[in-house]
């Protein structure tokens, strides 16, 4: 969508780029600008910056940056102009008039939406029929479902049959086509095309908004997959779905708990546990992370009790580990079976053998996320032998050194202390030597940086590197000052975007020059550059640049732009020249023939 320019103005005018991040990241004033924990990765201490007066945000940790449209772009998922949309209605502003190009695609997104709605009604449809009674059956009597959270939840029923959906879906204009684009169907190797689920339990999957973006499913007899969920499609991107979100973000218990199993969520809402998601069969992100982030920062984690769990939550751990997250364990206990055997439980055994009061009871004991580790590293090895005691306390001291308050470390070194009969000031002072090896290590590491300066200045984004840093480093200058002052475009006499040894710098010079002593702010470029783009140029603007010696930092700069464009370039062709340098080279030729 061709947004105007002077839209894209007023947009960012009303909207301060400090007030829309603050409606996601806490911010604190210091030195100029304001400093919060970054929305984008896991961190403790803020390295995320945001200057109101570049209209900028910048985190110094993952490196991401941009305007405030970016900053939209980033924390919803959402596409240049999706973010313009969010961003007008907020500052109450109307949208210009859409090209056909946008209009279609924001058509074609509602299309997508809307067939996901008529198929989970179908299923919820089917459920009810013969064909869905194997899993009507399953739900009420397997997983002791009642008729109320079925129809909350939207369960549904997906029929033993190549097609049902198919022709269900045509009688109501929708073309197989759109069927496979949204996962709902799959193309046969013959041509033909049929159901993606047949015989299935369908849960619809619905986002914090409530929009259908997909299906996940459990089969009803004994094929592969047992679970089967919407492959990836333009609506459907597993890594930043939270099952469950769309109710759980009303609760208000102040955490949310974050199990395995789909089915479980919807028990344990069933029992009263309304703050239950899950994710779709894949390992926490931080996208999930940063999800769960905009309704709270304390979290449970129940996954089953088995070396998959415990690794799928030692995994969690870590990606939430330097993240203000307040992380706790719920370790759900092994039940012994009829003939004594102890076997795992998830959420929906424990509830159906031990009720919800006995669940609640677990999740107000449930253990911070070190006493977790602790155990499972204990866990791994014989204390009862000098052995296994010597491989645990070697083990033990990295979880310890990990830890970021010395009080947390004596707390927990003292814990330890008791288990292998080790006296407390031993385990602190192998803590204390681990963490000095770690920062001699940090040290060596940045001297090495030190050592290779060129390094340094060089974007992250290969598509982006520097063949010329000596001339790149000048055209940051160039850039730099114009979006500081752009009446110093004057001085640029005849530089042009060729002149750039780094197109990025070029485009950008380009653009500048074309909206001439106007100016333009990041939050006008956020459309036309690449996430990568957006991010460099937001650490280049961040770079200190004192504009009393603008003028002759200008000059400065492009002498060096030209002279190494001259090294680059090389002279001009000429071919006169060039025939009478061939010419002297023949007639040189003849002469030393002659001499002979």
């Amino acid at each position: 969508m061709a947004i105007p320019q002077s839209f894209l103005d007023e947009l960012t005018a009303r909207c301060p780029i400090e007030e829309v991040v603050a409606d996601y990241v806490t911010l604190t004033a210091k030195g100029g600008n304001l400093w919060g924990l970054c929305p984008f990765h896991a961190e403790k201490t803020p390295s995320f910056s945001v200057s109101p007066d570049k209209h900028i945000f910048h985190c110094f940790g993952c490196g991401k940056g941009g305007g405030v449209i970016r900053f939209v772009m980033e924390m919803e998922s959402l596409s240049f102009p999706e973010a313009v949309r969010k961003l007008a209605a907020r500052a109450g502003l109307e949208m210009p008039e859409e090209d056909q190009e946008a209009q279609r695609r924001r058509a074609h997104r509602r299309r997508l939406l809307e067939l996901n709605r008529a198929a989970a009604r179908f299923y919820y449809e089917t459920l009810k029929t013969p064909q869905g009674a194997p899993m009507l059956r399953y739900a009420q009597e397997k997983r002791r479902l009642t008729p109320a959270y079925i129809k909350r939840f939207g369960l549904g029923a997906a029929p033993d049959a190549w097609d049902s959906l198919i022709h269900a879906m045509a009688a109501q204009g929708y073309e197989k086509g759109e069927l496979l684009e949204a996962g709902l169907a799959v193309a046969g190797k013959n041509g033909g095309v049929y159901d993606k689920f047949r015989n299935r339990l369908m849960l619809p999957v619905i986002d914090a908004a409530g929009d259908i973006l997909g299906f996940t499913s459990r089969v009803m007899d004994d094929s592969a997959p047992k679970y089967l969920n919407t492959p990836e499609t333009a609506l459907f991107k597993k890594r930043g779905i939270l099952y469950g979100i769309n109710f759980a973000k009303l609760t208000k218990r102040g955490f949310l708990l974050l199990v395995e199993g789909n089915l479980d969520v919807i028990t344990l809402h069933q029992a009263g546990i309304d703050n239950a998601v899950a994710t779709m069969g894949t390992a926490l992100t931080i996208d999930h992370a940063r999800l769960i982030g905009r309704y709270t920062h304390d979290l449970v984690l129940c996954y089953d009790n088995d070396a998959a769990g415990v690794e799928a939550t030692q995994r969690a751990m870590t990606v939430l580990r330097d993240t203000d997250f307040n992380v706790r364990v719920l370790q759900l206990p092994r039940r012994r079976t009829e003939s004594g055997e102890l076997v795992k439980q998830d959420p929906d055994d424990f509830i159906k053998f031990q009720g919800p009061a006995a669940f609640e009871r677990l999740l107000a004991g449930s253990e911070d996320q070190t006493v977790y580790r602790l155990e499972v590293v204990a866990g791994k090895h014989d204390l009862t032998s000098n052995e296994g005691k010597v491989a645990y306390f070697k083990d033990i001291i990295p979880v310890l050194a990990g830890l970021p308050s010395a009080v947390e470390r004596e707390i927990y070194a003292a814990r330890v202390a008791k288990e292998v009969d080790i006296s407390k000031e031993s385990i602190l002072h192998e803590v204390e030597r681990h963490r000095k090896g770690q920062v001699r290590q940090a040290r060596r590491k940045e001297e090495r940086a030190a050592l290779t300066p060129t390094a340094n200045i060089q974007p992250k984004d290969r598509a982006l590197r520097y063949e010329n840093p000596r001339s790149a480093r000048a055209e940051e200058g160039v850039i730099r000052l114009l979006f500081l002052d752009p009446t110093l475009l004057k001085l640029c006499g005849d530089l042009t975007p060729e002149s750039f040894s780094v197109p990025l710098w070029g485009r950008l010079f380009g653009l500048i020059r074309d909206r001439g002593d106007e100016g333009i702010s990041p939050a006008a470029l956020d459309g036309e550059l690449t996430a990568g783009e957006s991010d460099w140029l937001a650490r280049m603007l961040q770079e200190p640049q004192s504009l009393a010696e603008g003028r002759q930092a200008m000059a400065d700069y492009m002498e060096i732009i030209r002279a190494e464009a001259a090294k680059r370039l090389g002279p001009a062709e000429d071919p006169v020249a060039d025939l009478l340098a061939i010419q002297a080279k023949g007639k040189q030729k003849l002469e030393r023939e002659d001499m002979k």
